[in-house]
């Protein structure tokens, strides 16, 4: 066991045990770097107006929660845990400050409800230029749309999809963006898993491979456009309607 390992384990018991706040506070400090990672994977999907210093404060929050809260006794990393109480404090932050304007919101729902019907009626996932012509757009405000609407997507991938009141709380953006925590059978159902799997099977082969890219192999939207060799916007717009059918797929929302 190497010594970072161990100083981290006599943190734990320290202030567990014996209720040391000092410890307690060297532990939030060690875990800053997992808040600074996941409030950078979210901020991608923001605009400039947010504040990446206020995602900051918000994860901190989660992560003095999963702190306080973190049962050493389960069979659970802490930092599965307290991703998602990380995540959990951005997502009540933003929501708090009722950033995204209620016609973005109108726009969003629009989309989503043109998506199923077409997916009712097709029997398949509509294409860009299906889902532009229902909604009365040409293609290009289309994709503007989607980008506008990005925002939204994000926040409702922070949806629950775990059925066991008991387990831990897991979203479908954990099980995106950690392919590994995902399969942890503590966490999300076999059931559920399947669905998800079978609903990215269902993706256009564009939107899979941008899903594969970004929360598999971790690439950056930029570095995704660079594969496709289409715009860094461009890339958001399939990211953001791949999100968007998965959420109707699933039922979400």
């Amino acid at each position: 066991m190497n010594r970072e390992t161990v100083d981290l384990t006599d943190l734990w018991q320290q202030y567990k045990l014996n209720n040391d706040l000092a410890a307690r506070e060297k532990l939030i400090e060690q875990y800053i770097p997992l808040v600074q990672y996941i409030a950078g994977r979210i901020a991608i999907h923001l605009p400039d107006n947010v504040e990446f210093n206020d995602l900051i404060s918000y994860g901190i929050f989660g992560l003095m929660d999963a702190v306080d809260k973190f049962d050493l006794e389960r069979d659970i990393k802490f930092e599965t845990y307290a991703s998602v109480r990380i995540r959990g404090g951005i997502m009540d932050g933003l929501r708090a400050t009722d950033w995204i304007p209620r016609s973005v919101r109108t726009k969003a729902k629009q989309i989503d409800q043109t998506i199923m019907k077409l997916e009712h009626q097709f029997g398949r996932t509509p294409t860009d230029q299906e889902i532009a012509a229902a909604l009365d757009m040409t293609l290009d405000k289309y994709h503007e749309t989607v980008d506008q609407v990005r925002s939204i997507a994000l926040l409702s991938l922070d949806d629950q999809i775990t059925s066991d009141p008991d387990s831990e709380s897991i979203t479908l953006l954990d099980t995106l963006d950690d392919p590994t925590a995902a399969v942890d059978q503590e966490l999300v159902d076999q059931e559920t898993l399947q669905e998800l799997a079978a609903a990215v099977d269902q993706l256009d082969e564009r939107e899979r491979l941008v899903v594969s890219l970004y929360y598999h192999e971790g690439l950056t939207l930029k570095e995704i456009g660079h594969v496709l060799e289409v715009s860094e916007s461009r890339v958001s717009q399939i990211h953001s309607k791949a999100i968007r059918t998965l959420r109707t797929k699933l039922k979400f929302g």
